[in-house]
């Protein structure tokens, strides 16, 4: 493809064109087939990554690991009790060490800025695994799920049900503007994204022909549509006590079976995980004494069911964050 983004960070796909985009995804996939082919591909032997992680996470942290090992990079890990940033160090600080002792840093916290702030202090490429505003690794994820399953995702219907404020939801209206997909934010008025960010995303659907639209309506919504998505109703940091609200507004919004049936036959459903589905979680379980509901954001029958992708859409992670570290750091 003849593009090279080598020395970047990776903030979020808004600093990122289609091309750009469609190049990471290209490279995910030839990455999933060494992987699956059992093909070494230590391309990185030498380089070294920390991961500082504010946040905890079993997929972003595993998907980092593995692919940094799969590339043959030494990996450091620190949990939210490893690491002196914002306590005894300044951010600043913190990022002009770490950038002379790694060669890229990944963050998964809390604002926008402090990812940022790394990636202008510390001198090397960053890597957004999540914060309160974006998640575009996991969107890198998604759409190559989606391609897995109908090539092209030009003019694709994504329908995401729930709270679409959270960073999963502003992320996948932005990729969908990206890449000329159809984006439908579907929730109560009062969880819709930000003004701001919904024209931004619609001015950039002009010129890829993409389209982005709200609506409260889930029938209305889901018809016609190709990738159903949801994710969990109360983002992590957000206090316990916004349960009860949540699950009234959103109760109507669960992606069933019976909703799925309303999407195009041939339609696939998405969760980044992790679900509350049954009462297998402790989460789960105090939801059920507390309010009376066994299942949350989707049912179980559909996150088992033969149109999910939620746990190809895991793996992927690996392949495509694999695919980042690897475009930012030859």
């Amino acid at each position: 493809m003849g593009l090279n983004i080598k020395g970047r960070s990776f903030l979020t796909l808004l600093d990122y064109s289609p091309q750009e985009i469609n190049y990471l995804l290209k490279l995910a996939a030839d990455f999933k087939s060494l992987k699956r082919a059992g093909v070494p591909h230590d391309y990185l032997r030498g380089k070294n990554i920390v991961l500082l992680f504010e946040k905890t996470s079993t997929r972003t942290r595993c998907a980092f690991e593995v692919a940094g090992y799969d590339l043959g990079m030494g990996v450091t890990y620190l949990d939210p009790g490893s690491s002196q940033m914002g306590k005894k160090e300044s951010l600043q600080d913190t990022a002009m060490v770490l950038g002379r002792m790694y060669d890229g840093i990944e963050y998964r916290g809390y604002e926008q800025k402090v990812v940022e702030d790394l990636a202008k202090y510390s001198g090397v490429p960053v890597w957004n695994g999540l914060t309160d505003d974006f998640h575009p690794t996991q969107m890198l994820a998604d759409v190559l799920t989606i391609q897995e399953e109908f090539n092209d995702v030009r003019g694709r219907k994504l329908v995401f049900l729930g709270d679409a404020r959270n960073n999963v939801a502003n992320s996948l209206m932005v990729v969908s503007s990206k890449l000329g997909m159809h984006f439908v934010a579907c929730a109560p008025k009062q969880l819709m994204p930000k003004k701001e960010l919904v024209d931004k995303c619609k001015e950039i659907a002009k010129e890829t022909g993409g389209k982005i639209e709200l609506i409260s309506d889930p029938s209305k919504a889901v018809k016609n549509a190709d990738v159903l998505y949801t994710d969990i109703w109360l983002s992590m940091g957000e206090p316990d006590e916004l349960w009860a609200q949540r699950i009234k507004l959103l109760k109507p919004y669960q992606v069933n079976q019976k909703l799925m049936k309303q999407a195009k036959k041939e339609a696939i459903f998405l969760h980044c995980l992790p679900s509350f589905h049954n009462l297998e979680t402790t989460v789960g379980l105090e939801i059920y004494e507390k309010f009376g509901l066994k299942e949350m954001e989707v049912s179980d029958e559909v996150i088992y069911g033969k149109q999910s992708r939620a746990f190809d859409e895991a793996e992927n992670r690996m392949h495509t964050i694999k695919a980042v570290m690897y475009a930012t750091l030859k």
